[in-house]
């Protein structure tokens, strides 16, 4: 349908083709989805992730615009991730409050709070460090991709090697059993969402170096929607339970790559929302009660050994 799209090449030191440009505009909403997998799979959600964006974004540009160096820049721009995500998890974890009540409270204050940061302008930057983490490369592989992956092992490393995933899940399964079973289920929901604070400070990071500045009103717009869309083609519950990183990972690459195919088709850029809506209540209806119900309703009765037997014996 689009000749030449898996064509990839090397030009001044950098992969190029759509396949790597799919890599490389993915890596954000990939980050988003590393860090909502895990909130999801508490039974959470987390809608801060774009606002989160946009204060770490300003952060870095307005640290390095101030002539703090780049070392501090990046510590103070993942400093306000977390920060963010423990705002968010001492409202869940803490004050009991619905997490998507909880974190839409800093969605709406966020932006706000970048524009702050950058008083109400875009702040421009040209310092070549920080450019490197949005359009540089590391061995012909854009660094946004290197990143992902890089952050994509590491957890699922912690996660998967430890008990932390195990608990993750308790947790989303049956929140009050895992804290009768002895889990500290206060420390790890806040752990979840700091966790999910600092992913979209890399994704904010990105973002405002990719761009060489920090837009407040658009940075990670509507990127908490790609986020939690990739997780549930990823296959991971809205109800929390059983995840898998990796699904979500690809789950991100399928939501670029939707969204590449539609610029390519030539339709307007507004149809990506109305697909992703779609797509997202499609997921929805297959996970509901009532469609697994009838899917079990529906199914044949798996048919037992002595029936076999005894069938065998008949003929």
């Amino acid at each position: 349908m689009f000749p030449g799209f898996f064509e990839i090449s090397i030009a001044n030191g950098r992969l190029y083709g759509s396949p790597i440009d799919i890599l490389n505009r993915g890596a954000p909403v990939a980050l988003l989805a590393i860090g909502m997998t895990l909130v999801i799979a508490t039974g959470g959600i987390d809608l801060s992730v774009g606002a989160v964006m946009a204060i770490c974004g300003a952060m870095a540009a307005w640290g390095i615009t101030e002539g703090y160096g780049l070392g501090l820049t990046l510590l103070m721009a993942l400093a306000a991730g977390l920060a963010c995500g423990l705002w968010n998890g001492l409202l869940v974890a803490v004050l009991g409050i619905q997490p998507i009540v909880a974190t839409l409270i800093l969605m709406v204050a966020g932006r706000g709070i970048a524009q702050l940061i950058t008083e109400g302008a875009i702040l421009t930057f040209n310092h070549e460090g920080l450019i490197f983490f949005g359009s540089g490369s590391l061995f012909t592989i854009p660094t946004p991709i290197i990143i992902a992956i890089v952050t994509g092992a590491l957890v699922t490393l912690i996660v998967r090697r430890s008990a932390l995933g195990m608990l993750i899940e308790a947790i989303g399964i049956n929140l009050r059993a895992s804290t009768l079973a002895g889990v500290n289920t206060r420390v790890l929901l806040i752990a979840v969402y700091m966790a999910s604070g600092l992913c979209a400070a890399l994704a904010g990071v990105i973002a405002a170096a990719d761009i060489r500045g920090a837009d407040a009103n658009n940075a990670g717009l509507w990127l908490e929607l790609d986020a939690i869309l990739a997780v549930v083609i990823g296959g991971t519950s809205l109800l929390g339970g059983r995840f898998s990183l990796i699904a979500s990972l690809i789950g991100a690459l399928i939501i670029q790559a939707v969204n590449t195919g539609i610029l390519l088709s030539g339709f307007p850029p507004e149809f990506n929302l109305i697909i992703k809506a779609g797509i997202i209540l499609i997921i929805l209806v297959l996970q509901s009660p009532t469609i697994r119900t009838m899917v079990i309703f529906l199914s044949p009765a798996p048919v037992s050994q002595a029936d076999t037997e005894k069938q065998a014996v008949n003929q």
